[in-house]
């Protein structure tokens, strides 16, 4: 993560070191004749030129760059700073004529701030303004507009590497615990509609029996209830979702392979037709990716399950498959009783999770939406949707 910033500052730093090293030679060719001990400049440009194109590896990322490393570069250009009086005539000096690595310095010292930040970039720029002072000899005001221009631009882009560097672990962190949750709900709808169903049923089932019958389902609910806490513990559930059971104990899911190829949907919801369950659909396939069917097959049989629970054995409902351009949506309807106002939210705070992972959880991870419509006494109404193109659909939600 931290390279996918860092690396196009190094890559621009190699070139700028190529650069400004061809430009302090072709200068020095230029001004060849003004020169007074122009065999002291060639023998340093040479070695200019050898440690740079030799050291390219070495600014080429972090790693490469070490503290040795940015040493030796500096020390190269405040010697080419201090030995250019020795080379050049005073009065090219004096007046404030460039130094030997002239503007190559400025490498030296942007190899620091991207490799240390701010702090060391303050350090380097602050050394390379005292040997400008002393290679002039005077604070013109030439040489401080430079000096002070090097220290404040080397500054600056330490500190923007550094906020580069923590916005990274800030984004790293994030889809770290993204991940870790959205896997801590997908176990959480494997619980719900396995375990949890199981515990309820034997808490049940063992307070009609009775005797020890009775102490194993007094058991068996104390379990439900901390294997709820468990599951709902740092989970992020729809705002407002409520809880309703999933599928039947003992009725499981259609097995689909999980396959990219596409899938009829309607094979998928017609076991759930029965006496009570009254099954429509377009009368032509609705093709679904294999996941996407699964899940919003699954997402169906909660909501099915929910009506069974909460309406009665002889409630009726009906499924509705519409088959739309750019989506598939789904309702399930009841005649039941419907849901009493503030219970939603009561399930909620009780950490049930039946609606919030079962149904919203499945269809927000495929990129959809689920709506739930509920009127006291007139049944209750889900209406599932899911994009055609999950694919897509999914990775617009996990930028989200």
């Amino acid at each position: 993560m931290r390279m996918s910033v860092e690396q196009p500052l190094w890559r621009a730093l190699s070139g700028y070191r190529v650069l400004t090293m061809l430009y302090a030679i072709g200068f020095f060719a230029n001004a060849y004749d003004g020169f007074v001990r122009p065999w002291v400049a060639v023998g340093y440009f040479v070695v200019l030129f050898v440690w740079t194109l030799a050291t390219l590896p070495r600014v080429a990322n972090a790693a490469s760059c070490t503290k040795r490393f940015l040493a030796a570069d500096l020390t190269i250009a405040l010697a080419g700073i201090l030995l250019t009086p020795v080379a050049d005539a005073h009065e090219r000096v004096a007046s404030g004529g460039p130094t030997l690595p002239s503007i190559w310095t400025a490498g030296s010292v942007l190899a620091f701030a991207i490799k240390g930040g701010w702090r060391w970039a303050a350090f380097a720029s602050t050394l390379v303004a005292a040997v400008n002072l002393v290679e002039r000899g005077t604070p013109a005001r030439d040489t401080v507009h430079n000096v002070v221009l090097v220290w404040v631009a080397s500054i600056a882009i330490g500190y923007v590497v550094e906020v580069a560097r923590a916005s990274e672990r800030t984004l790293a962190r994030a889809l770290e615990i993204e991940a870790a949750t959205r896997e801590r709900e997908r176990l959480a709808r494997d619980i719900h509609d396995s375990v949890l169903q199981v515990l309820a049923m034997v808490q049940r089932r063992g307070a009609v029996l009775g005797g020890e019958a009775a102490e194993l389902g007094r058991m068996a609910g104390e379990q439900e209830v901390a294997l709820r806490a468990l599951v709902s513990g740092g989970l992020v559930p729809e705002s407002g979702a409520p809880d309703i059971a999933v599928h039947r104990v003992g009725e499981s899911q259609p097995d689909v392979p999980d396959s990219p190829d596409p899938v009829d949907l309607r094979a998928l919801l017609v076991p759930y037709a029965t006496s009570t369950i009254t099954f429509s659909e377009p009368g032509a396939p609705v093709p679904l990716a294999r996941a996407a069917a699964t899940e919003l097959a699954a997402a169906v049989g909660a909501a099915l399950d929910n009506v069974r629970r909460h309406a009665g054995e002889g409630a009726r409902a009906w499924i509705l498959v519409e088959d739309e351009p750019d989506s598939v949506v789904v309702t399930v309807r009841d005649d039941g009783p419907g849901i009493p106002e503030g219970r939603l939210a009561q399930a909620e705070g009780e950490g049930r999770l039946g609606v919030a992972q079962s149904i919203r959880g499945r269809l927000r991870d495929l990129g959809g939406d689920a709506q739930l419509i509920s009127v006291p006494g007139q049944g209750t109404e889900v209406e599932l949707t899911v994009p055609k193109d999950t694919g897509t659909a999914r990775g617009k939600t996990e930028r989200r």
